[in-house]
Protein backbone atom coordinates (compact mmCIF):
# COMPACT_ATOMS: atom_id res chain seq x y z
CA UNK A 1 0.00 0.00 0.00
CA UNK A 2 1.14 3.51 -0.78
CA UNK A 3 2.16 6.22 1.54
CA UNK A 4 -1.29 7.95 -0.93
CA UNK A 5 -3.52 5.38 0.09
CA UNK A 6 -2.91 5.54 3.54
CA UNK A 7 -3.32 9.44 3.93
CA UNK A 8 -6.33 8.95 1.85
CA UNK A 9 -7.58 6.54 4.43
CA UNK A 10 -7.14 8.86 7.39
CA UNK A 11 -9.19 11.21 5.52
CA UNK A 12 -12.13 9.48 5.25
CA UNK A 13 -14.81 11.60 6.35
CA UNK A 14 -18.99 11.46 6.73
CA UNK A 15 -19.40 14.13 3.73
CA UNK A 16 -17.75 11.88 0.90
CA UNK A 17 -18.64 8.51 2.90
CA UNK A 18 -19.61 5.50 0.79
CA UNK A 19 -22.78 4.63 1.83
CA UNK A 20 -23.87 1.66 0.38
CA UNK A 21 -27.32 0.61 1.46
CA UNK A 22 -29.23 -2.93 1.03
CA UNK A 23 -31.17 -1.08 -1.81
CA UNK A 24 -27.65 -0.58 -3.23
CA UNK A 25 -26.83 -2.75 -6.77
CA UNK A 26 -25.47 -2.76 -10.05
CA UNK A 27 -26.56 -1.50 -12.57
CA UNK A 28 -28.06 -3.35 -15.67
CA UNK A 29 -25.89 -2.25 -18.68
CA UNK A 30 -24.62 -5.54 -19.34
CA UNK A 31 -24.00 -7.14 -16.00
CA UNK A 32 -25.54 -10.65 -16.06
CA UNK A 33 -25.15 -12.22 -12.48
CA UNK A 34 -21.38 -13.20 -11.52
CA UNK A 35 -20.40 -14.94 -14.89
CA UNK A 36 -18.72 -17.95 -15.69
CA UNK A 37 -15.92 -19.62 -18.22
CA UNK A 38 -14.08 -22.67 -18.54
CA UNK A 39 -10.17 -22.39 -18.79
CA UNK A 40 -10.41 -22.43 -22.36
CA UNK A 41 -13.01 -20.10 -22.80
CA UNK A 42 -11.19 -17.46 -20.73
CA UNK A 43 -8.53 -18.12 -23.21
CA UNK A 44 -10.37 -18.07 -26.26
CA UNK A 45 -11.69 -14.42 -24.60
CA UNK A 46 -8.28 -13.43 -24.49
CA UNK A 47 -7.05 -14.25 -27.66
CA UNK A 48 -10.31 -13.15 -29.49
CA UNK A 49 -9.36 -9.52 -27.52
CA UNK A 50 -11.22 -6.20 -26.88
CA UNK A 51 -11.44 -3.52 -24.87
CA UNK A 52 -10.97 -3.34 -20.62
CA UNK A 53 -11.20 -0.49 -18.33
CA UNK A 54 -9.61 -1.12 -14.93
CA UNK A 55 -10.12 1.73 -12.08
CA UNK A 56 -6.66 1.36 -9.32
CA UNK A 57 -4.45 3.78 -8.20
CA UNK A 58 -1.73 1.01 -7.24
CA UNK A 59 1.05 2.13 -8.77
CA UNK A 60 2.88 -1.25 -9.80
CA UNK A 61 -0.47 -1.77 -12.31
CA UNK A 62 1.39 0.44 -15.12
CA UNK A 63 4.15 -2.02 -15.59
CA UNK A 64 1.67 -5.04 -15.72
CA UNK A 65 -0.97 -3.16 -18.04
CA UNK A 66 1.90 -3.20 -20.29
CA UNK A 67 2.85 -6.86 -20.10
CA UNK A 68 -0.11 -7.62 -20.11
CA UNK A 69 -1.14 -6.23 -23.22
CA UNK A 70 2.28 -7.41 -25.09
CA UNK A 71 0.98 -11.02 -23.61
CA UNK A 72 -2.40 -10.75 -24.97
CA UNK A 73 -1.91 -8.09 -28.07
CA UNK A 74 -5.48 -7.92 -29.39
CA UNK A 75 -6.68 -6.75 -25.46
CA UNK A 76 -6.83 -2.91 -24.91
CA UNK A 77 -6.70 -1.75 -21.16
CA UNK A 78 -7.65 1.87 -20.01
CA UNK A 79 -6.01 1.41 -16.47
CA UNK A 80 -7.76 4.86 -14.78
CA UNK A 81 -6.84 6.17 -11.55
CA UNK A 82 -10.36 7.26 -10.53
CA UNK A 83 -9.00 8.07 -7.17
CA UNK A 84 -7.69 6.69 -4.27
CA UNK A 85 -9.59 4.44 -1.61
CA UNK A 86 -12.44 6.40 -1.05
CA UNK A 87 -12.80 8.79 -3.94
CA UNK A 88 -12.92 5.75 -6.16
CA UNK A 89 -15.45 4.24 -3.93
CA UNK A 90 -17.78 7.09 -4.05
CA UNK A 91 -17.21 7.57 -8.02
CA UNK A 92 -17.88 3.75 -8.20
CA UNK A 93 -20.96 3.97 -6.53
CA UNK A 94 -21.99 6.87 -8.59
CA UNK A 95 -21.62 5.24 -11.53
CA UNK A 96 -23.22 1.94 -10.79
CA UNK A 97 -26.15 4.05 -9.51
CA UNK A 98 -26.51 6.16 -12.66
CA UNK A 99 -25.80 2.84 -14.64
CA UNK A 100 -23.24 3.93 -16.97
CA UNK A 101 -19.35 4.51 -16.76
CA UNK A 102 -19.06 0.89 -14.52
CA UNK A 103 -15.51 0.10 -15.07
CA UNK A 104 -14.99 -3.94 -15.89
CA UNK A 105 -12.19 -3.92 -13.28
CA UNK A 106 -12.09 -2.08 -10.00
CA UNK A 107 -9.55 -1.95 -7.21
CA UNK A 108 -11.13 -2.43 -3.74
CA UNK A 109 -9.66 -2.46 -0.35
CA UNK A 110 -10.21 -5.55 1.95
CA UNK A 111 -11.96 -3.41 4.85
CA UNK A 112 -14.20 -2.03 1.91
CA UNK A 113 -14.97 -5.24 0.20
CA UNK A 114 -18.27 -6.03 2.21
CA UNK A 115 -20.07 -3.13 0.95
CA UNK A 116 -19.87 -3.81 -2.77
CA UNK A 117 -19.97 -7.64 -2.41
CA UNK A 118 -22.91 -7.74 0.02
CA UNK A 119 -25.61 -6.45 -2.67
CA UNK A 120 -23.51 -8.15 -5.17
CA UNK A 121 -22.74 -4.81 -7.39
CA UNK A 122 -19.39 -7.05 -7.58
CA UNK A 123 -19.55 -10.16 -9.34
CA UNK A 124 -19.19 -13.71 -7.47
CA UNK A 125 -16.16 -14.85 -9.17
CA UNK A 126 -16.98 -18.85 -8.43
CA UNK A 127 -18.25 -19.48 -11.88
CA UNK A 128 -14.69 -18.48 -13.37
CA UNK A 129 -12.51 -21.06 -11.15
CA UNK A 130 -11.84 -18.54 -8.25
CA UNK A 131 -12.43 -20.96 -5.21
CA UNK A 132 -9.71 -23.04 -6.56
CA UNK A 133 -7.55 -20.61 -5.32
CA UNK A 134 -7.82 -21.14 -1.95
CA UNK A 135 -4.08 -22.01 -1.48
CA UNK A 136 -3.14 -19.47 -3.83
CA UNK A 137 -3.27 -16.75 -0.78
CA UNK A 138 -2.63 -16.43 2.57
CA UNK A 139 -5.73 -16.46 5.17
CA UNK A 140 -5.85 -13.11 5.69
CA UNK A 141 -6.26 -11.97 2.28
CA UNK A 142 -8.73 -14.81 1.07
CA UNK A 143 -10.74 -14.87 3.76
CA UNK A 144 -11.32 -10.79 2.74
CA UNK A 145 -12.38 -11.58 -0.33
CA UNK A 146 -15.41 -14.16 0.51
CA UNK A 147 -18.77 -13.28 1.43
CA UNK A 148 -21.81 -15.50 1.89
CA UNK A 149 -20.19 -18.79 -0.22
CA UNK A 150 -18.92 -16.43 -2.98
CA UNK A 151 -15.43 -14.81 -3.82
CA UNK A 152 -15.97 -11.27 -4.96
CA UNK A 153 -12.10 -10.53 -6.20
CA UNK A 154 -8.48 -12.12 -6.12
CA UNK A 155 -6.27 -10.88 -3.44
CA UNK A 156 -3.59 -8.20 -4.96
CA UNK A 157 -1.21 -7.34 -2.35
CA UNK A 158 -1.35 -7.67 1.75
CA UNK A 159 -0.43 -6.24 5.10
CA UNK A 160 0.53 -8.47 7.64
CA UNK A 161 1.95 -6.73 10.44
CA UNK A 162 5.47 -6.30 12.09
CA UNK A 163 7.11 -3.49 14.13
CA UNK A 164 9.14 -1.26 12.46
CA UNK A 165 11.82 0.28 15.08
CA UNK A 166 15.05 2.52 15.26
CA UNK A 167 17.18 0.45 16.74
CA UNK A 168 20.14 2.86 17.14
CA UNK A 169 17.15 4.88 19.37
CA UNK A 170 16.50 1.43 21.21
CA UNK A 171 20.26 1.02 21.69
CA UNK A 172 21.18 4.68 22.75
CA UNK A 173 18.67 4.05 25.48
CA UNK A 174 19.06 0.57 26.73
CA UNK A 175 15.68 -0.33 25.27
CA UNK A 176 15.30 -4.35 24.01
CA UNK A 177 12.76 -5.03 22.09
CA UNK A 178 9.35 -5.81 23.14
CA UNK A 179 8.35 -9.31 22.34
CA UNK A 180 4.66 -8.75 24.04
CA UNK A 181 2.82 -6.12 24.19
CA UNK A 182 3.14 -5.45 28.05
CA UNK A 183 6.92 -5.66 27.06
CA UNK A 184 6.06 -2.70 24.36
CA UNK A 185 4.29 -0.72 27.33
CA UNK A 186 7.22 -0.47 29.64
CA UNK A 187 9.85 -0.05 26.90
CA UNK A 188 7.36 2.86 26.41
CA UNK A 189 7.66 4.33 29.83
CA UNK A 190 11.25 3.72 30.08
CA UNK A 191 12.31 5.65 26.86
CA UNK A 192 9.89 8.52 27.73
CA UNK A 193 11.29 8.69 30.82
CA UNK A 194 15.40 8.66 29.66
CA UNK A 195 13.86 11.10 26.88
CA UNK A 196 10.50 12.63 27.57
CA UNK A 197 10.86 14.33 24.04
CA UNK A 198 10.78 10.67 22.86
CA UNK A 199 7.63 7.94 22.52
CA UNK A 200 7.75 5.10 21.62
CA UNK A 201 4.93 5.30 19.08
CA UNK A 202 2.70 8.00 17.86
CA UNK A 203 -1.34 7.57 17.47
CA UNK A 204 -4.00 10.41 17.65
CA UNK A 205 -6.73 8.07 16.78
CA UNK A 206 -6.90 5.31 13.71
CA UNK A 207 -9.87 3.28 13.44
CA UNK A 208 -8.05 0.93 11.03
CA UNK A 209 -5.22 0.41 13.68
CA UNK A 210 -7.67 -0.02 16.42
CA UNK A 211 -9.49 -2.74 14.66
CA UNK A 212 -6.01 -4.28 13.80
CA UNK A 213 -5.22 -5.07 17.27
CA UNK A 214 -8.29 -5.87 18.56
CA UNK A 215 -7.96 -8.29 15.82
CA UNK A 216 -5.02 -9.65 16.60
CA UNK A 217 -5.49 -9.95 20.24
CA UNK A 218 -8.36 -12.30 19.30
CA UNK A 219 -11.26 -9.80 19.53
CA UNK A 220 -13.82 -10.65 17.61
CA UNK A 221 -16.43 -7.40 17.59
CA UNK A 222 -18.22 -7.82 14.19
CA UNK A 223 -20.27 -10.84 13.10
CA UNK A 224 -21.71 -10.84 9.76
CA UNK A 225 -24.14 -13.00 8.14
CA UNK A 226 -25.60 -11.54 5.15
CA UNK A 227 -27.90 -8.88 6.04
CA UNK A 228 -27.76 -9.54 10.04
CA UNK A 229 -24.96 -7.81 11.45
CA UNK A 230 -23.61 -8.16 15.14
CA UNK A 231 -21.45 -5.30 16.38
CA UNK A 232 -19.80 -6.24 20.58
CA UNK A 233 -16.65 -4.37 21.63
CA UNK A 234 -17.11 -6.62 24.89
CA UNK A 235 -15.00 -9.20 24.05
CA UNK A 236 -12.19 -10.59 25.62
CA UNK A 237 -9.30 -9.58 22.91
CA UNK A 238 -11.40 -6.23 22.30
CA UNK A 239 -10.55 -5.80 26.56
CA UNK A 240 -6.89 -6.50 26.17
CA UNK A 241 -6.33 -3.87 23.76
CA UNK A 242 -8.23 -1.40 25.44
CA UNK A 243 -6.45 -1.81 29.05
CA UNK A 244 -2.82 -1.84 27.19
CA UNK A 245 -3.77 1.44 24.89
CA UNK A 246 -5.48 3.29 27.85
CA UNK A 247 -2.63 2.67 29.88
CA UNK A 248 -0.43 4.36 27.06
CA UNK A 249 -2.84 7.51 26.96
CA UNK A 250 -3.14 7.96 30.56
CA UNK A 251 0.36 8.06 30.85
CA UNK A 252 1.21 10.01 27.92
CA UNK A 253 3.18 7.57 26.30
CA UNK A 254 1.69 8.10 22.58
CA UNK A 255 2.68 11.09 20.40
CA UNK A 256 0.33 13.23 19.76
CA UNK A 257 1.38 13.13 15.82
CA UNK A 258 -1.20 12.20 12.92
CA UNK A 259 0.47 8.96 10.78
CA UNK A 260 1.21 10.43 7.28
CA UNK A 261 1.75 13.46 7.79
CA UNK A 262 5.01 15.56 7.49
CA UNK A 263 5.71 15.95 11.41
CA UNK A 264 5.11 11.95 11.52
CA UNK A 265 8.07 11.53 8.82
CA UNK A 266 10.38 14.21 10.55
CA UNK A 267 9.25 12.45 14.07
CA UNK A 268 10.55 9.53 12.93
CA UNK A 269 13.69 10.95 11.74
CA UNK A 270 14.48 13.18 14.49
CA UNK A 271 14.26 10.62 17.25
CA UNK A 272 10.79 11.80 18.36
CA UNK A 273 8.83 8.34 16.98
CA UNK A 274 10.75 5.22 17.73
CA UNK A 275 8.44 2.88 16.09
CA UNK A 276 5.38 1.74 14.14
CA UNK A 277 3.36 -1.43 13.93
CA UNK A 278 1.93 -1.81 10.59
CA UNK A 279 1.55 -3.37 7.74
CA UNK A 280 4.51 -4.81 5.29
CA UNK A 281 3.73 -2.62 2.72
CA UNK A 282 5.57 0.24 4.87
CA UNK A 283 9.76 -0.39 3.93
CA UNK A 284 9.01 1.20 0.27
CA UNK A 285 7.42 4.37 2.21
CA UNK A 286 9.94 4.53 4.63
CA UNK A 287 12.69 4.30 1.37
CA UNK A 288 11.03 7.36 -0.06
CA UNK A 289 9.87 9.30 2.63
CA UNK A 290 12.58 8.85 5.31
CA UNK A 291 15.65 8.61 3.64
CA UNK A 292 17.61 9.42 6.16
CA UNK A 293 16.67 6.58 8.31
CA UNK A 294 18.36 3.67 6.51
CA UNK A 295 20.77 1.88 8.23
CA UNK A 296 19.11 3.02 11.93
CA UNK A 297 15.50 1.05 11.17
CA UNK A 298 14.71 -2.77 11.88
CA UNK A 299 11.92 -5.09 11.85
CA UNK A 300 10.63 -7.19 14.39
CA UNK A 301 7.51 -9.28 14.92
CA UNK A 302 4.84 -7.20 15.89
CA UNK A 303 4.82 -7.87 20.01
CA UNK A 304 2.19 -10.47 20.82
CA UNK A 305 -0.55 -10.50 23.78
CA UNK A 306 0.02 -13.74 24.90
CA UNK A 307 3.54 -14.69 24.93
CA UNK A 308 4.03 -18.10 23.26
CA UNK A 309 0.93 -18.36 21.24
CA UNK A 310 1.83 -16.02 17.84
CA UNK A 311 -0.25 -14.20 16.51
CA UNK A 312 -0.56 -11.22 13.88
CA UNK A 313 -3.44 -9.22 11.97
CA UNK A 314 -3.72 -7.28 8.82
CA UNK A 315 -3.46 -3.89 8.34
CA UNK A 316 -4.07 -2.80 4.79
CA UNK A 317 -4.00 -3.95 1.17
CA UNK A 318 -6.34 -4.59 -1.91
CA UNK A 319 -7.76 -7.15 -4.30
CA UNK A 320 -9.11 -6.69 -7.41
CA UNK A 321 -13.06 -6.89 -7.98
CA UNK A 322 -15.52 -7.26 -11.40
CA UNK A 323 -18.01 -4.80 -11.09
CA UNK A 324 -21.48 -6.49 -12.03
CA UNK A 325 -22.00 -4.24 -14.25
CA UNK A 326 -19.85 -5.67 -16.74
CA UNK A 327 -20.55 -6.56 -19.79
CA UNK A 328 -16.92 -8.36 -20.26
CA UNK A 329 -16.04 -10.15 -17.29
CA UNK A 330 -14.37 -13.17 -18.84
CA UNK A 331 -11.41 -10.68 -20.46
CA UNK A 332 -11.86 -9.19 -16.96
CA UNK A 333 -11.05 -12.46 -14.99
CA UNK A 334 -8.31 -12.93 -17.39
CA UNK A 335 -6.75 -9.62 -16.43
CA UNK A 336 -7.13 -10.79 -12.84
CA UNK A 337 -6.04 -14.01 -13.30
CA UNK A 338 -2.23 -12.47 -14.90
CA UNK A 339 -2.02 -9.69 -12.17
CA UNK A 340 -2.73 -11.41 -8.81
CA UNK A 341 -2.05 -15.24 -9.91
CA UNK A 342 0.06 -15.43 -12.59
CA UNK A 343 3.11 -12.99 -14.47
CA UNK A 344 1.53 -10.41 -12.87
CA UNK A 345 2.35 -10.93 -9.26
CA UNK A 346 6.43 -11.09 -10.01
CA UNK A 347 6.04 -7.90 -11.71
CA UNK A 348 4.67 -5.87 -8.73
CA UNK A 349 6.95 -7.30 -6.57
CA UNK A 350 9.81 -6.03 -8.85
CA UNK A 351 8.66 -2.52 -8.22
CA UNK A 352 7.94 -3.22 -4.53
CA UNK A 353 4.31 -4.68 -3.78
CA UNK A 354 3.97 -6.89 -0.84
CA UNK A 355 2.16 -10.32 -1.95
CA UNK A 356 -0.51 -11.70 -1.21
CA UNK A 357 0.58 -15.41 -2.50
CA UNK A 358 1.67 -18.29 -0.99
CA UNK A 359 4.13 -19.36 -3.47
CA UNK A 360 6.10 -16.13 -3.14
CA UNK A 361 5.79 -15.80 0.95
CA UNK A 362 7.55 -18.90 0.89
CA UNK A 363 9.89 -18.63 -2.44
CA UNK A 364 13.86 -18.62 -0.77
CA UNK A 365 14.44 -15.47 -3.19
CA UNK A 366 11.87 -13.17 -1.45
CA UNK A 367 12.61 -14.62 1.37
CA UNK A 368 16.51 -14.21 0.88
CA UNK A 369 15.73 -10.52 -0.02
CA UNK A 370 18.45 -8.59 1.73
CA UNK A 371 16.92 -4.77 2.63
CA UNK A 372 19.69 -2.37 2.82
CA UNK A 373 17.32 -0.19 3.99
CA UNK A 374 17.08 -2.37 7.31
CA UNK A 375 20.81 -2.89 7.51
CA UNK A 376 21.03 -5.59 5.36
CA UNK A 377 18.16 -7.63 7.31
CA UNK A 378 15.95 -10.30 5.82
CA UNK A 379 12.75 -8.44 6.49
CA UNK A 380 10.46 -10.70 4.49
CA UNK A 381 10.98 -13.50 6.61
CA UNK A 382 9.42 -11.36 9.33
CA UNK A 383 6.80 -10.49 7.13
CA UNK A 384 6.44 -14.31 5.93
CA UNK A 385 6.13 -15.27 9.34
CA UNK A 386 3.25 -12.32 10.32
CA UNK A 387 1.09 -13.34 6.98
CA UNK A 388 1.36 -17.31 8.49
CA UNK A 389 0.07 -16.38 11.56
CA UNK A 390 -2.84 -13.96 10.44
CA UNK A 391 -6.00 -15.93 11.85
CA UNK A 392 -8.66 -15.99 8.82
CA UNK A 393 -11.83 -15.66 11.19
CA UNK A 394 -11.82 -11.90 10.98
CA UNK A 395 -15.03 -9.89 9.40
CA UNK A 396 -15.35 -6.30 8.61
CA UNK A 397 -18.79 -4.83 8.77
CA UNK A 398 -20.74 -4.57 5.35
CA UNK A 399 -20.19 -0.63 6.36
CA UNK A 400 -16.67 -0.45 7.32
CA UNK A 401 -16.10 2.67 5.47
CA UNK A 402 -18.71 4.49 7.71
CA UNK A 403 -18.14 3.14 10.72
CA UNK A 404 -14.08 4.19 10.37
CA UNK A 405 -15.28 7.49 9.30
CA UNK A 406 -16.90 8.03 12.38
CA UNK A 407 -14.38 6.77 14.52
CA UNK A 408 -12.75 10.12 15.57
CA UNK A 409 -16.03 11.56 16.49
CA UNK A 410 -16.82 8.21 18.80
CA UNK A 411 -13.83 6.25 20.34
CA UNK A 412 -11.17 8.94 19.08
CA UNK A 413 -12.39 11.39 22.04
CA UNK A 414 -10.79 9.41 24.25
CA UNK A 415 -7.30 11.10 22.73
CA UNK A 416 -8.62 15.04 23.43
CA UNK A 417 -10.77 14.34 25.94
CA UNK A 418 -11.46 12.98 29.77
CA UNK A 419 -13.71 10.15 27.70
CA UNK A 420 -12.35 6.39 28.76
CA UNK A 421 -11.64 4.49 25.34
CA UNK A 422 -13.96 1.67 26.50
CA UNK A 423 -16.64 4.96 26.79
CA UNK A 424 -15.39 5.91 23.18
CA UNK A 425 -15.76 1.86 22.34
CA UNK A 426 -19.09 1.74 23.42
CA UNK A 427 -20.16 4.70 21.60
CA UNK A 428 -18.53 3.66 18.16
CA UNK A 429 -20.32 0.14 18.55
CA UNK A 430 -24.28 1.90 19.37
CA UNK A 431 -23.51 4.54 16.56
CA UNK A 432 -22.54 1.56 14.15
CA UNK A 433 -25.38 -0.32 15.43
CA UNK A 434 -27.90 2.60 14.52
CA UNK A 435 -26.41 2.98 11.30
CA UNK A 436 -26.95 -0.38 10.25
CA UNK A 437 -30.68 -0.37 11.24
CA UNK A 438 -30.97 2.78 9.37
CA UNK A 439 -29.83 0.98 6.33
CA UNK A 440 -32.18 -2.13 6.41
CA UNK A 441 -29.39 -4.28 8.11
CA UNK A 442 -30.81 -6.50 11.00
CA UNK A 443 -28.48 -5.89 14.06
CA UNK A 444 -28.13 -8.96 16.42
CA UNK A 445 -26.97 -8.66 20.05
Amino acid sequence: MTKTTRRALRGVGLATVVALGLTACGSDDGGSGGGSASADELTQALEEGGEITVWAWEPTLGQVVEDFEDEYPNVKVNLVNAGTANDQYTALQNAMQAGSGVPDVAQIEYYAMGQFSLNESISDLSGFGAKDLGDTFSPGPWSAVQANDGVYGLPMDSGPMALYYNKDLFDEHGIEVPTTWDEYLQAARDLHEADPSAYMTNDTGDGGFATSLIWQAGGRPYQVDGTEVGIDFSDEGTAAYTELWQQMLDEDLLAPITSWSDEWFQGMGDGTIASLATGAWMPANLESSLPGGAGSWRVAPLPQWEEGNPASAENGGSALTIPDASSKKELAYGFLQYANVGDGVGTRLDNGAFPATTAELGSEEFLATEFPYFGGQRANEVFADSAANVADDWSYLPFQVYANSIFNDTVGQAYVSNTRLADGLADWQDSSRRYGEDQGFTITD
